[in-house]
Order: structure tokens, then C-alpha cells, then sequence
């Protein structure tokens, strides 16, 4: 019977993607998740019952015991951008991630691959940072045999970060950003999926992987990405972090006040505090190189997804076209 990897978070941005190459590398896919019937599109990744979505809170530990059952390898891909209801970054990042791996370790698995955060720092002003460090200690110390992959910022079609710029270029002729000098290395979602393919097989060694596409670019020069890309003008105003952290904690108080009925997608504080620092693979770190992996550039994929936000979408190159005709 083929081999089994269960994978926790398997329908969000980088688990989905997990999903995918495992089934096509002929494995059975058990997608754990918190809603099954919102994981469906992830049967279609492989033949008729070779990808299957099961109910699993990470926060229960029979619910975890439930999932993993009779797995070869586990991949732990959940990730939350800010806490809502009972999942908060404590019970997710470090709780869920600690069940996870003591588990594992109780029942056999024979590999574990776990997805952690470039610049993970117990001590850091960002509470999601903090939890992220955190979590990931609790899982070295259960499975110090673990692979753990450390990307910089994620992008791919579905991403919450190229998306966001995009969508904010939209509002009006001028652009705040925040921390427009801070270095970011941004990763291809395929790029990190791969890595973790290759953890689930045996291909890469166990350890901790820091992962980061070609450039190194800073915040300004990734929303000057966008607007090239979506094919808009706009003036980027870079705000200096103390108006910053008060516009943030005005979105985050509205976000409190409305009991969540206003969820703050713009800026939090604690986004902002990750923004204070860069994001960038050590110098001495493994990483893609050691994987035999040629990370993708931002460059290269961002048209395939950005188009529509163009000020006539799919028909903007169509539309140029006309005015050079009517030009001559």
C-alpha cells in the first residue's frame, strides 16, 4: 500500500500546495483541517480516494491522535495571521505544534516537517514571532530528528501579501506603507512546498532550513513591484513607525470595540512589529542551495496572478494597444 503522510493544515496557502506534490508523488494525503468540507477541492490532487479531508482541531489531542493514525509523516502547515476566538498564536503555534510533534514521537512517525518563520525570536516586540520561536522549540525538543522550514515572506497566487499591495493600490492616488527600508527575501509558495516534499520523502536531511528567493528587496522596492505589475501610478509614502504604531492601534482598537465584527487587514500592531525588523536568510544558514532547489524570483510569477488588478484587468494590454493605434 503506498505510503501516508497526514498533513495538518493541508487546505491553507502553503499546505494546499504540499497536498498537491505529495499526490503526485503517488503517496495517500490525509488533509487535517478544522472545517473538512471547505478542503474538498484538495480531492481532486490525486486519484478517487487518494486525497481525503478529515475533521482535526490541533488544539485536541485525540483529534491529533485521530489525524495521524497510521501515517508515515506528518507536515504541520498551520498558520494564523491574528488570533480569533480560541485559536490564538499560543494555542496554534505552540500548543497545536507541541501536540503534533509529541505525538508523532509517541506514535511512530517515521518523519516530520514543520513549517516555522524566517527571524523566529521568543524575545521579539511581535507576538506572532514570539509564538512562532516558541513553537518551534517545543517541536525540536519532542523531534529533534524534525525538518523545519524558516521562509521569508510567502508569495503565490493566493498569498496575503503581493494581494494586499495590490488591492490597496486601488484606493487613491497615494500609498502609505510602513517600514519602506525594511529587507524582505520573498519565497515562491511551489519553492517552500518542494522543500517539504523533499523532508516527507527522505530527500533532505533533518534540521532547520531557512528559505529565501533570489532578491533581497526592501518594502518600497516590493510595492514598486505592484504597481509596475498592475500597471499603476501611485505616490508611496513611507510613514515613520511612531504614526504608524498610532494609525495600528486605532485599527486594532476598532477591531476590539466591534467584537471582531471589523477585522483590521490593513495594519495591526503586532504586523507592524514584524515590519521593524528584516527578514532575510543568515548568512551561514542552510537553505535552497543544500536542498538542490533554484528558488523562484517574485518577478517571475507575479503577472500570472496580479493581472486583475490592472485598471481594466485581463483587457488593460488590449486596451494600451488600441491607444498606440489610434496614436498613429
Amino acid at each position: 500500500m503506498a505510503k501516508l503522510v497526514t498533513i495538518f493544515g493541508g487546505s491553507g496557502f502553503v499546505g494546499r500546495q504540499v497536498a498537491r506534490l505529495m499526490a503526485k508523488r503517488g503517496w495517500r494525503v490525509r488533509v487535517a483541517v478544522r472545517r473538512p468540507d471547505e478542503a474538498l477541492f484538495t480531492r481532486t490532487y490525486g486519484a478517487v480516494g487518494q486525497v481525503v479531508p478529515v475533521l482535526c482541531n490541533i488544539r485536541d489531542e485525540m483529534s491529533v491522535r485521530a489525524a495521524m493514525s497510521d501515517a508515515d509523516a506528518v507536515v504541520n502547515c498551520v498558520n494564523i495571521e491574528r488570533p480569533e476566538g480560541k485559536s490564538t498564536f499560543k494555542t496554534v503555534f505552540e500548543e497545536g505544534a507541541e501536540n503534533i510533534a509529541r505525538l508523532s514521537h509517541e506514535m511512530g512517525v517515521a518523519r516530520i516537517v514543520h513549517l516555522s518563520g524566517l527571524g523566529v525570536d521568543p524575545d521579539s516586540p511581535s507576538r506572532y514571532v514570539a509564538s512562532k520561536a516558541r513553537g518551534e522549540a517545543a517541536v525540536l525538543r519532542h523531534r529533534p530528528d524534525a525538518m523545519v522550514l524558516r521562509p521569508s515572506v510567502v508569495f503565490g497566487t493566493d498569498d496575503h501579501f503581493y494581494n494586499r499591495f495590490a488591492s490597496m493600490a486601488r484606493l487613491g492616488p497615494v500609498m502609505p506603507i510602513a517600514g519602506g527600508k525594511t529587507r524582505m527575501q520573498p519565497v515562491f509558495v511551489d519553492d517552500v512546498a518542494r522543500a517539504a516534499e523533499m523532508g516527507v520523502t527522505g530527500e533532505a536531511e533533518p534540521g532547520i532550513y531557512e528559505l529565501g528567493g533570489p532578491d533581497i528587496l526592501t518594502m518600497r522596492e516590493i510595492v514598486g513591484q505592484v504597481l509596475s505589475v498592475t500597471h499603476r501610478r501611485r505616490l508611496v509614502l513611507n510613514m515613520p513607525f511612531w504614526m504608524a504604531r498610532i494609525g495600528a492601534s486605532v485599527l486594532d482598537g476598532v477591531q476590539l470595540v466591534t467584537a471582531g465584527l471589523f477585522t483590521n487587514t490593513i495594519l495591526g500592531r503586532d504586523q507592524l512589529a514584524l515590519l521593524q525588523s528584516d527578514n532575510v536568510v543568515s548568512k551561514d544558514a542552510k537553505g535552497f542551495a543544500d536542498l538542490g532547489i533554484q528558488p523562484t524570483a517574485a518577478g517571475a510569477v507575479l503577472e500570472d496572478y496580479l493581472w486583475r488588478f490592472r485598471p481594466s484587468g485581463q483587457y488593460d494590454a488590449i486596451k494600451n494597444s488600441a491607444k498606440n493605434l489610434r496614436n498613429h
